[in-house]
């Protein structure tokens, strides 16, 4: 039995940009309203998991927002440097959406397909 499916696979838009010179945002938007439902109501984003894909402290998330108008989730989490500072390897925050990409999200219209 599959374990889930991957995060990319289920979202029209999974993004990535500044939210000011401090701080990110991470945008998904589901294709499907069943499955940003099923996601909000068992808490899939939570601060503690995005730290745990991002490997950051649970202190460098800011918010986990869920949106349903638009059936999407927003995630603002603390820059690990300043927007344009030295060491800074994506100025418009606009990379850093990949560790989301290929997260295994166990939505139950997969977990009941045969592998």
């Amino acid at each position: 039995m599959s374990r889930g499916v991957a995060l990319k696979d289920v979202a029209e838009v999974v993004r990535s940009k500044n939210a000011g010179p401090y701080e990110l945002t991470l945008d998904v938007i589901f294709k499907e309203k069943e499955d940003y439902e099923w996601a909000r109501e068992v808490c899939f984003f939570t601060n503690e998991r995005v730290a745990n894909w991002y490997r950051i402290p649970v202190s460098a998330i800011c918010s986990v927002i869920y949106f349903d108008p638009a059936w999407a989730v927003k995630i603002t989490l603390l820059r690990p440097c300043v927007s344009g500072a030295v060491g800074d390897t994506d100025v418009y925050g606009a990379q850093q959406h990949a560790p989301l990409l290929d997260i295994c999200i166990p939505l139950p219209r997969f977990l009941s397909q045969a592998p």
